[in-house]
């Protein structure tokens, strides 16, 4: 890995527009204040620009926009209101979710002129919940296109890492991880879209380009328009407190090298600093006691410092026991998660709790997920221990955890740790892994009568667009469904997340509210620091990175005005 630079802070402060704190998608905040005209700088705690942009899929949900609708999107901002209306009823003010589909076409016209980057639509990825009146089966989530990282230059050190490298230098956006999970199924399909790529990302290596997707190439193009439009980015430089005259927050007092720094601020601070993810006793306290340091994939400089010091300066907080969740492989000890996304809607797997019964909908999304589990929990009836089970068959067709490819061993690290066990009937597989045997079999049984007739009585999984969607489709009547037979395996499964999506509450402009609701002159919260815009649903694969550069604009455009 690269070794970053600090980006030194002056001895004397320094005075400027608007301070945005934290590199994610806070750069489009700098990016839009700076398009009209404003003095600005980013700051962020550790050694890496890009947050948790930067590890991220990169899709961004922001209907409407251009680039859908020149894709051959059917959308419209009217439908996509219905839609949002539907999925969040009384969770989220609707001024502010009404104010994100607003100006979302407009955000992304601005990244389009600030920035590098163009965008692709993410054909056929159905909204999360697209049965709901106003959801698109079809569709709203876009990405960047694969983005060469070498127009970084020297800055390309201070690029936050991925979370995981493809297996050859390629370029694998999320379109093409759809496929590549499928490559030893439909390999006519599966294997050019894979192999375009391929020559994409080694072929681009002979000309001096370095091609990367996902939450790599967004905050790439982000940190290039940054670097673009001359705007300075302090590196490990944290927010120690707000500067308040009056009932106006006017700068930051800053940390670099064990000095503090004053910096003013004449239009406003935009707190972008992501969530709690890394506070584990905040954790336990706002969500569930059952959580583990470690399990979270958001950047480690999430620890909910800026959450903390806008409630100093007066802010009220929201929707804290709210987080992007995410089911995950268990972690080997000093090792981070592995997010089980298609797995769990592939045929020849269900996953159980500590019972040893089918609980949900394997292939719902991944926050419903989380909050089914947690459901559980407040209902006194824990999930306790989960379980993905599945057979040889499936072990031989599929990618699982992102690492392990068709008909490669479970790595041995998984048996040694007790996150994987196998075994020639259910019985055993039960007992390896500390289940009832006979609840355990009775499960097994019933799911392979159930799949074998292509209907879930049970949880309906395959019923929605989106279950299909990561589902196989060589696989009928139910791309989702398939019995079990033969050699089968457990793996254990945590509950991870992306981030947690509780915090400031905010209003349609992104200024910080009181307590009583009366906003906080000067002083912004957007990305996780802020309470979800959507309150306690995820509408589409990117709703996270999409409210944030949509509130980075609006934030931008308000200061400014």
């Amino acid at each position: 890995m690269p070794r970053t630079t600090l980006a030194p802070a002056p001895a004397h402060g320094a005075t400027v527009d608007l301070v945005v704190i934290g590199s994610g998608t806070g750069m489009a905040a700098a990016l839009a204040a700076r398009e009209l005209g404003l003095e600005v700088l980013i700051v962020e705690k550790t050694a890496y620009v890009g947050g948790s942009t930067a590890r991220s899929g990169g899709a961004f949900w922001i209907p409407a926009n251009d680039d859908l609708l020149a894709a051959g999107a059917q959308d419209s901002l009217d439908r996509a209101a219905t839609y949002v209306a539907a999925v969040v009823g009384d969770s989220a003010p609707e001024p502010r979710w009404r104010s994100a589909l607003g100006h979302g076409p407009a955000t992304v016209r601005m990244l389009r002129r600030t920035t590098p980057m163009r965008f692709s639509w993410a054909r056929d990825y159905a909204d999360y919940h697209p049965e709901q009146p106003g959801g698109s089966a079809a569709g709203r989530s876009c990405e960047c296109r694969p983005f060469d990282l070498s127009v970084l230059g020297a800055e390309r050190a201070r690029l936050r890492p991925a979370v995981l490298a493809a297996p050859v230098p390629m370029p694998v956006t999320g379109a093409d991880y759809r496929w590549m999970n499928l490559l030893a199924r439909v390999p006519g399909k599966a294997v050019p879209k894979i192999a375009r790529r391929a020559v994409q990302g080694i072929g681009g290596l002979l000309i001096g380009r370095r091609y990367a997707a996902g939450g790599q190439a967004l905050a790439a193009g982000l940190y290039a328009g940054v670097l673009r439009a001359g705007i300075p980015v302090w590196t490990e430089t944290a927010l120690v407190r707000l500067l308040v005259d009056g009932e106006r927050v006017t700068g930051a007092v800053l940390e670099q090298n064990g000095r503090e720094v004053t910096v003013t601020a004449r239009r406003g601070v935009v707190l972008a600093a992501g969530g709690f993810d890394h506070d584990i006793e905040a954790r336990r306290r706002y969500q569930s006691p059952a959580l583990e340091a470690g399990w979270s994939l958001g950047a480690d400089g999430n620890t909910g410092d800026a959450i903390r010091i806008a409630q100093q300066a007066g802010a009220g907080t929201g929707l804290m026991e709210q987080s992007w969740w995410f089911p995950a492989v268990a972690p080997l000890p000093g090792a981070a998660p592995q997010v089980l996304l298609a797995e769990r809607s592939l045929p020849g797997s269900f996953m159980v709790d500590r019972h040893g019964r089918r609980f949900l909908n394997e292939s719902t999304d991944y926050m419903s997920f989380g909050q089914r589990v947690l459901a559980r929990e407040k209902d006194g009836d824990p999930v306790g221990a989960m379980w993905l089970v599945f057979d040889q068959r499936y072990r031989d067709s599929y990618v699982l955890a992102g690492t392990v490819f068709p008909r490669m061993p479970l790595p041995r690290g998984w048996y040694g740790n007790g996150v994987a066990h196998r075994a020639g009937d259910p019985g055993q597989l039960a007992r390896a892994a500390g289940l009832p045997e006979t609840a355990f079999a009775e499960t097994t049984r019933r799911f392979n009568s159930l799949a074998a007739t292509g209907h879930d009585d049970d949880f309906s999984r395959g019923a929605s667009a989106y279950d299909r969607y990561y589902g196989d489709p060589t696989v009928t009547p139910n791309p989702n469904l398939r019995p079990l037979r033969g050699r089968l395996y457990a793996v254990r499964v945590v509950l991870s997340d992306l981030g947690t999506c509780g915090g400031v509450r905010a209003d349609e402009h992104g200024r910080a509210l009181r307590p009583d609701g009366s906003p906080i002159d000067g002083l912004y919260a957007i990305g996780n620091t802020a309470a979800n815009v959507y309150g306690a649903s995820y509408p589409g694969a990117g709703a996270t990175i999409g409210q944030g550069l949509v509130f980075g604009y609006i934030a931008a455009q308000h200061a400014a005005g």
